[in-house]
């Protein structure tokens, strides 16, 4: 396993080492390509500019689903692929993966009407593979009300109810790399590939990165490159020469996250807003997520803002579905803006284009792969690295052994299913409950950590802060630092625990001990203390829609 105390030895092997393959960009996709990669018997490595998941990969609305939008726009290869995905990520992490019902209203007027529900959702059944209680049901009215009574009913026909998984996306893009580093990956954050080393010939045989945490500047010796840059897959073939008629289009979405008693919603809703969109709200933990928008943008990709328009728009289309709600934006306690990288498409709307991966090959080698979906990283990642290995010599290929991904438990399991993750659950609050710890932290550690919890509880017995759930937020920070890479205290606080997002509360009254513990690990002066105090009140005001209140 990598520790970010390791990162001097880390780049070290970096320059120093050959490799038969490097990855740019630490997002759900170069994550995925690291580890198929890695388990076929490639020496690869992977690098990102910032810290894993920090673009796309932590901005998304969290679901592994099937997309039954598209459905509607006759992609039906998209929807056989991704939803047969579901069911394989699912299964290698239950824990991150997890069964979440959907409600779908049907409304007056709205995008879908009975009959065309009814045969969208059995076709949805049928090629995703759904079998069994996760098979659609159609709702009465009063069936749909009694699921969700906070929905509007003077227009309420009925529902559509189906399933679908929830997920961290941060998390499962770091138990990838994870898991690709435990079958022979390196993986660093915080390294940027600015430029390309070329032979002779005008083929790459290197990537020139700089680590942005030190400044120093070094060579990766590799003759295979892919880039799995997201919003910034552009600016690398840029670099290379090699853009052609093909490009990237960033379409930006937003989501809000307000209290849960707020908006009590009891399970996730899929809705009609009045401008014929639809926008998911998702109960989690103690908040509940509403998004997302879908508009064109052309800003800096590195800080993408959440706009008072994104908030009334998303709050807007709450209020007219759950009238009886009646958010406003002070009810607003955090939010996120990702990026979509979608492949262009002249004539055609944000909304409309394809969320279809696509790979762009260079004359110099460099492979690029963008636009695709969370939901199928995997089989993004195989189609990309299929298509290095062809240009392998025959030697080399032979000597690989073929995808087995589907197979690869990630890190924090393995489970056998979703029920023997409530039943760890169960032991963990037990575990947590002898050690004087905070019992009801169960289902949190669990969710984000699987059996790794075990390993946080264990360091926790032995802590020192002044009350227990300081000592378990203290050993969670730590194991963070010690097994997944978290060298600034934003890797914990936005991207390891989510807190930025669903718990922004607990932020300012345990700053001082998250920063702590980064500070004795890495041995930080006054100085680099508070530059970390500084990036993450920054990060809090880019949330906020109240920066003024949002101090620490």
């Amino acid at each position: 396993m990598q520790s970010a105390l390791q990162r001097s030895e880390i780049l070290d092997r970096l320059h120093q080492e050959s490799w038969d393959l490097v990855v740019i960009g630490g997002g759900i996709t170069g994550a995925g390509i690291a580890l198929d990669a890695a388990s076929r018997g490639l020496k690869t490595a992977l690098v990102e500019k910032k810290d894993f998941a920090s673009g796309t990969s932590s901005k998304s609305t969290k679901l592994i689903h099937g997309g039954l939008r598209y459905l509607k726009q006759f992609e039906i290869g998209l929807v056989r692929e991704v939803g047969s995905e579901r069911a394989i990520v699912h299964q290698l992490a239950p824990h991150l993966v997890r069964p979440e019902k959907m409600l779908l209203p049907l409304v007056e007027g709205g995008t879908y009407g009975k009959l065309g529900t009814r045969m969208g959702l059995w076709v949805y059944d049928v090629l995703a593979g759904v079998e069994g209680d996760d098979k659609r049901v159609m709702l009465s009215k009063e069936e749909a009300l009694a699921k969700e009574p906070l929905l509007r009913e003077d227009i309420l026909m009925g529902g559509g109810y189906y399933a679908e998984y929830r997920t961290d996306d941060a998390r499962l893009t770091i138990e990838n790399i994870k898991t690709a580093i435990g079958l022979g990956a390196l993986c660093l954050n915080y390294v940027e590939a600015t430029e390309f080393d070329y032979d002779d010939e005008h083929r790459i045989e290197g990537v020139i990165c700089r680590d942005t945490l030190s400044g120093q500047t070094f060579t990766i010796r590799s003759k295979h490159v892919i880039s799995a840059a997201g919003p910034w897959v552009d600016e690398l073939r840029k670099e290379d020469a090699s853009m052609n008629e093909k490009r990237v289009f960033l379409s930006k979405g937003v989501h809000i996250v307000v209290p849960h008693e707020r908006f009590p919603v009891r399970q996730a809703v899929y809705f009609d807003v009045p401008d014929g969109r639809m926008i998911f709200a998702i109960p989690r933990l103690r908040t509940t997520y509403i998004g997302t928008t879908d508009t064109p943008y052309q800003g800096d990709p590195d800080r993408v803002p959440t706009d008072k328009e994104d908030v009334d728009y998303l709050l807007e289309a709450v209020n007219s579905m759950f009238p009886e709600v009646k958010l406003v934006p002070a009810d607003v306690e955090s939010s996120w803006a990702g990026l979509r990288p979608l492949i262009y498409e002249e004539g055609k709307s944000a909304s409309e284009m394809s969320r279809k991966d696509e790979i762009f090959e260079s004359d110099s080698g460099l492979l690029s792969i963008a636009g695709g979906k969370l939901t199928g990283y995997r089989k993004m990642a195989e189609r990309v690295v299929d298509r290095l290995i062809k240009r392998l010599p025959s030697e080399k290929r032979k000597s690989l052994k073929d995808n087995f991904s589907n197979e690869i438990y990630l890190m924090g399991g393995p489970f056998a299913s979703a029920k023997a993750v409530t039943l760890y659950e169960q032991e963990v609050a037990d575990r947590l409950e002898k050690a004087k710890l905070p019992r009801e932290e169960a289902s949190f550690l669990v969710a984000n950590y699987g059996r790794q919890a075990e390993t946080i509880i264990e360091q926790a017995e032995h802590g020192t802060q002044a009350t227990p759930y300081e000592r378990l937020l203290a050993s969670e920070v730590q194991f963070c630092i010690e097994f997944e890479l978290a060298s600034l205290p934003m890797d914990y606080i936005e991207r390891r625990s989510g807190r930025l997002y669903f718990n922004m509360p607990s932020i300012r009254p345990h700053l001082e001990l998250i920063v702590g513990v980064f500070a004795r690990n890495f041995d930080w002066d006054e100085s680099r203390i508070a530059a970390a105090r500084d990036r993450i009140q920054d990060a809090i005001e880019l949330v906020t829609v109240f920066p003024e209140e949002a101090s620490v």
